[in-house]
């Protein structure tokens, strides 16, 4: 008999796949679906209000873009070493914020997401808390937050410390069992337990690049995510961190003997990010069709869960408790 834990199932963004990502109907839609977990992006307001969306630069996923009197606000910043025009949330008070409504973020893949535009608001860090405490109660079994902080380099240097808002967010609803803090950056986790948030870290790995934290510091000299997954990395990660989290490329390029590696140094391994559409399989499990539609998403999925791996992260909650599910 198979009595290996199934991975943690963590709904991307919410149910992604379904309707527009970090909305209300998106994270409800995650739990109905059987998501154990979902996943919020934080950034923060001008004044110092966590809001959930993918990017601080929001013309992607809001309407903001059709608001008139927000036109002056577009700009162009440098963010991680990328340059981007567009929206930003730091450039807005939350009230403003607020008046703004959700869009599907790609509406040519997701054509349901996108009939949805224009009919949810956006979402502060504080009201996921009660979103997944009645989905827990309604479910009748335990739910978690999986949070990913975003840029927090960027945010700490305009005078936005991510660590400090979030940790006075979570403090008398964050437990051990229900958060789960991960980034791009270590040393905002570091910065984080530092002030007693409880939960799990989890190190997020690019599959080229350094972490921008690193980059700030040691410029060229940064050491690389892969670098991270030599076995002195591994070292260095288990002293500071739970798990760390693979996008699926980098997971299946190693298979389970990755996995194993990392659970022999003590971590936990996360990996991101399941898709059904053509367009976000890998090439042997695309199908014929347009990049829309849905492909060999059964052995993909199939293929990572037995990997090993701890969690899992999905834009289609449902279709992944169908492959759990399946003898």
């Amino acid at each position: 008999m198979n009595t290996r834990r199934a991975p943690l199932i963590i709904g991307h963004r919410g149910a992604s796949g379904y309707r527009p990502e970090h909305t209300r109907a998106a994270y409800e839609l995650a739990f109905a679906l059987g998501a154990d977990a979902v996943e919020p992006d934080i950034v923060a307001s001008k004044d110092g209000v966590l809001v959930l969306r993918h990017e601080n630069e929001i013309s992607a996923t809001t309407d903001v873009a059709f608001r008139p009197e927000f036109a002056e606000r577009r700009t162009t910043k440098t963010i991680d070493g990328v340059t981007l025009t567009g929206w930003f949330t730091e450039d807005f008070y939350w009230a403003e914020l607020a008046t703004l409504r959700a869009t599907e973020r790609l509406p040519e893949v997701r054509q349901l997401g996108a009939t949805f535009d224009g009919r949810y608001p956006l979402l502060r860090l504080r009201d996921l808390f009660g979103i997944i405490d009645a989905a827990a109660l309604r479910e009748g079994r335990p739910l978690v937050m999986v949070a990913e902080i975003k840029h927090p380099s960027y945010f700490e240097s305009i005078g936005l410390p991510l660590h400090q808002l979030f940790a006075a967010e979570v403090a008398g609803w964050a437990s051990a069992d229900n958060l789960v803090v991960e980034c791009f950056e270590q040393t905002v986790l570091g910065k984080i337990r530092d002030l007693g948030v409880p939960g799990r870290y989890v190190f997020l790995l690019e599959p080229t690049g350094a972490p921008a934290d690193l980059v700030a510091r040691d410029g060229a000299a940064a050491r690389s995510y892969v670098d991270h997954l030599s076995d002195d990395g591994l070292v260095g990660l288990a002293a500071t961190v739970d798990g760390v989290s693979l996008d699926k490329e980098t997971l299946l390029a190693g298979a389970a003997g990755l996995v194993q590696r990392l659970h022999v140094a003590g971590l936990s391994v996360f990996v991101w990010t399941l898709r059904a559409e053509n367009v976000f399989l890998g090439e042997h499990h695309r199908g014929p069709e347009g990049a829309a539609d849905f492909g060999d998403w059964w052995g993909e999925f199939r293929q990572i869960v037995n990997t090993g791996v701890d969690g899992v992260f999905t834009d289609q909650p449902d279709l992944v408790v169908a492959v759990l599910a399946a003898p």
